[in-house]
């Protein structure tokens, strides 16, 4: 049994990514094999957790991996480790939108049955805080909150009015943290900078959060409500058995026979940093080696790739210098126009463009792509429109959108999926052996797209 705990708070913008993050640290610092996580489609956080821990960031995501693998996916990344610790998203409650308390931080502390570390921006209030945990703890009497972090607190007097408030409340305080710069991360248009562009930065803010959650939190009471988690009786997901199971799904192929190990190359670098770590595990799993290269640093693809991943990211901030390695994009067009199976993901599809911003991309798809003012963020629930090279036509996937640039057109001749909500449109490109789309996709949940994905490398063009 993992103890664990998870954080949350009444809304986004009071510290937790601060708060889980220095927990994780503090308590690694400790001896403690500590297991980072981060409920809902957030990249970016797991970076931070990773880098806190030294195990990898992972997401539990009940829209787009179901309900039913939360446990599982959480003892896979739990296993052998001492400690658990869940960054929520958004506020307590909040969850996909119009899906009750699906997706919410609620929702997965109750599959998980983790007490909730309630974490409260204190910097505008005394005595009001007591009503706020009051009716955050007793708005769903199965989460149960077990104590509160109070954040951005002022001085000592404004301590001692937020303790005697929340005397009587029946949930304890198990840390104060004053206001500190250094333990500050910049954001800009998509929420935090990733680690991979500000690592010696990020470094010293992984260890300054550490220091004060150290200085200001009760990490022996915070462990102990962590111990007090009762035994889940979860089997842990395993890459290889979803593999498997994924030969009986409709357009799902198996696990490929093949004398020689596909190489499928994975884009990493500063510049496409969005990747969830089972992606990885199930291309390992269905027969390939997975292979990982950097676009502002490699002139070319790995020797031998025989399929190509190019997830999420920040080409927008990279795109004089992606533009730039000329070589790189000509062997990337080259592969694409082989047949050779290409998954593209938002980054990855502007990556595919004839251009970004003007600047000259790998030209793959007859598209041209810009930073744009207006966001674009939430669940969708797709079916594919086309057969391609990581779905059959007709097959479902739910994903996630987040970005603030537009393609034109926004759809190919074949287009990849047909959004049904929030309003229902095409999207996204299906041409040779190229997937590419806007919409980010968890495998775990539709584990025949890795097994599809691989079985096609060396295959050519699907049919």
């Amino acid at each position: 049994m993992v103890a664990r705990l998870v954080i949350a708070a009444p809304s986004s913008g009071a510290g937790k990514t601060t708060v889980a993050t220095g927990l994780m640290a503090a308590f690694a610092s400790r001896g403690l094999a500590v297991s980072p996580h981060k409920v809902g489609p957030d990249y970016i956080d797991p970076g931070y957790h990773a880098l806190a821990t030294g195990r990898p960031g992972r997401n539990l995501d009940a829209y787009m991996c179901g309900t039913g693998l939360i446990a599982p996916l959480f003892e896979h990344g739990a296993r052998g480790c001492d400690l658990a610790v869940v960054e929520g998203v958004m506020g307590l409650y909040d969850g996909a939108a119009d899906q009750g308390e699906l997706a919410s931080t609620a929702q997965v502390a109750k599959v998980l049955k983790a007490p909730v570390v309630l974490v409260v921006d204190a910097s505008s209030q005394s005595r009001s805080v007591a009503a706020l945990v009051h009716g955050f703890a007793s708005w769903d009497p199965e989460v149960r909150i077990g104590g509160v972090i109070l954040n951005k607190v002022a001085s000592d007097r404004h301590e001692h009015l937020l303790r005697e408030a929340l005397g009587g409340s029946g949930v304890p305080v198990l840390g104060v943290l004053r206001r500190a710069p250094a333990v500050a991360t910049p954001s800009r248009h998509l929420g935090l900078v990733p680690v991979a562009e500000r690592q010696a930065q990020a470094v010293e803010a992984v260890a300054a959060q550490g220091e004060q959650v150290r200085a200001g939190c009760d990490l022996d009471a915070l462990l102990a409500l962590a111990r007090s988690a009762p035994e889940l009786h979860a089997e842990a997901w395993e890459p290889d058995v979803a593999v498997r199971l994924s030969a009986g799904v409709p357009g799902g192929s198996g696990v490929p026979t093949r004398s020689t190990t596909p190489r499928v190359a994975v884009a990493g670098g500063a510049a496409f940093t969005f990747s969830y770590a089972e992606h990885a595990e199930l291309l390992t799993a269905a027969g390939a080696e997975v292979v990982t290269f950097d676009p502002l640093r490699d002139e070319a693809l790995p020797e031998g790739t025989s399929g190509l991943v190019i997830g999420g990211g920040f080409p927008e901030m990279y795109g004089a210098e992606l533009s730039a390695n000329e070589p790189l994009r000509k062997a990337v067009a080259e592969l694409a126009g082989s047949g050779a199976p290409v998954a593209a993901e938002c980054a990855g599809l502007l990556y595919l463009a004839r251009s970004l911003d003007g600047r000259p991309m790998c030209g793959v798809l007859d598209a041209e792509a810009r930073m744009s003012e207006r966001l674009t963020l939430g669940y969708r629930d797709a079916v594919a429109v086309s057969d391609s090279s990581l779905a059959a036509a007709g097959a479902r996937m739910r994903g996630h959108e987040f970005h603030r640039t537009v393609i034109e057109p926004g759809a190919g001749a074949l287009a990849a999926w047909g959004l049904r909500q929030p309003e229902r449109r095409v999207e996204g490109f299906v041409q040779q052996g190229v997937h590419a789309s806007y919409v980010h996709t968890h495998w775990a949940g539709a584990p025949e797209a890795a097994a599809r994905f691989v079985a096609h490398c060396g295959n050519g063009p699907v049919a």
